[in-house]
């Protein structure tokens, strides 16, 4: 019991420090290096060794049963969802309707970005020759998903880290199920979900400034 209780101690003292140092302007350097560096590998060196073995463990890892379950998962991607999500985020908290334009921005930017971005590589997906990189599904959930963190941040602990963990995992679950469905290759996910990330952050360092200037 005490051993139990000293990991979740350690675990939230570690998600403390995650949450101090992932400011809005650190997540937005590290996810654009890490578009940046995704890619360049793809028009460099195409599809690696690594995607193709991701590949191969998720498929090989799931059950019929759990490839059903996924295929809901992969609907909290889709713009069908995401839109009254967004509205309904505009809608529940203060600062959100305050700066509502800044977020509705946010999510016609995501999937503008990501179609200019997929023209402009022109990767196929794994088993078509339609285009992959980033991934729409994983570009939206994670721009979202960025929104959802910022707007709830100010929130009691326990609500905060309950919303923060839903969220998050049902990003993940997104970009799995992207990869486990057969339609993107596990760096078209990642790309997307950098992607997202990245504009998210920047709506939360603008949404900042346009709440300091009207506290001013």
């Amino acid at each position: 019991m005490a051993e139990h209780t000293d990991r979740v101690r350690s675990a939230a003292r570690a998600f403390g420090t995650v949450r101090r140092h992932a400011t809005p302007r650190s997540v937005l350097i590290v996810t654009t290096a890490t578009l940046l560096a995704l890619t360049l590998t793809i028009l460099l060196a195409g599809t690696t060794w690594l995607d193709q073995a991701l590949r191969d463990a998720a498929l090989n890892a799931v059950t019929p049963g759990a490839i059903q379950a996924l295929r809901i998962a992969n609907l909290a991607g889709d713009w069908k969802i995401l839109l009254p999500a967004t509205v309904l985020l505009i809608a529940t908290l203060d600062r959100a309707r305050r700066t509502w334009w800044i977020w509705v921005a946010l999510m016609v930017a995501a999937p503008v970005m990501e179609w200019t971005l997929k023209h402009a590589i022109a990767r196929p997906r794994p088993e078509n020759t339609s285009f992959g990189f980033p991934s729409g599904h994983a570009t939206a959930i994670a721009a979202y998903t960025g929104a959802v963190l910022a707007l709830t941040a100010p929130a009691q602990r326990g609500v905060r880290t309950a919303t923060w963990c839903a969220i998050l995992s049902v990003m993940l679950l997104v970009g799995f199920a992207r990869v486990v469905l057969r339609a993107h290759w596990p760096s078209d996910v990642a790309g997307g979900f950098a992607l997202g990330l990245a504009l998210s952050s920047l709506a939360t360092m603008l949404a900042t400034k346009v709440d300091a200037r009207s506290a001013d």
